[in-house]
């Protein structure tokens, strides 16, 4: 069994004008263990920062021609967006950017990560505003991608990251504990 199967608790109480309040850490994966599945951090390195380095590629090219971008693309296909659509694009663009940089390193990396999913959710909109479905799942289409099939990728990977975070391998590792207190315990 994977070491993330192995759950431990520890309990601690206190009296207090004689209610007592419960204190429950759930440690997963506990890294003092010494297990460590070192192909599958290396796994999700690789991909937290192969995934960065394709995304910040679609920021820099908004920001080369931000009036086409937000020209055809913002004020055609987001007209109920406030304000300028420039601002809007200069926005994706410093996200998809910045984010990635964050989430590479490790640093903030499930914001970064969330981030990135919000540009991708627009861009899927975008794509199927613009193409349709394709007959997806089943039709072979002619470019033999759907146009939002990239954006959807994107998506899901930045899902995985917003939920999983960055791995062990990453600036600013958190330990793997929840604390909560259970129902009918006071804090």
């Amino acid at each position: 069994m994977a070491n993330t199967d192995n759950l431990t608790s520890q309990e601690s109480s206190s009296s207090k004008n004689g209610n007592q309040t419960q204190k429950v850490e759930v440690v997963v994966a506990n890294p003092s263990s010494g297990e460590v599945n070192i192909l599958g951090e290396l796994s999700i390195f690789i991909l937290r920062v192969g995934f960065s380095l394709f995304m910040v590629h679609h920021g820099l090219e908004k920001l080369q021609d931000p009036q086409g971008f937000a020209e055809f693309v913002v004020g055609k296909y987001f007209p109920f967006l406030p304000g300028d659509p420039i601002i809007w694009t200069f926005a994706a663009g410093i996200t998809q950017i910045l984010c990635p940089i964050g989430l590479a390193l490790g640093i903030f990396a499930r914001i970064s990560a969330f981030g990135l999913l919000n540009t991708m959710l627009f861009a899927i909109y975008f794509h199927l505003l613009d193409t349709g479905l394709e007959g997806f799942p089943l039709a072979v289409v002619e470019g033999h991608n759907y146009a939002f099939e990239l954006s959807a990728i994107y998506a899901f990977i930045s899902l995985y990251f917003v939920f999983a975070g960055p791995g062990r391998l990453s600036a600013f590792r958190k330990p793997n504990k929840v604390t909560y207190y259970p129902k009918g315990s006071e804090n």
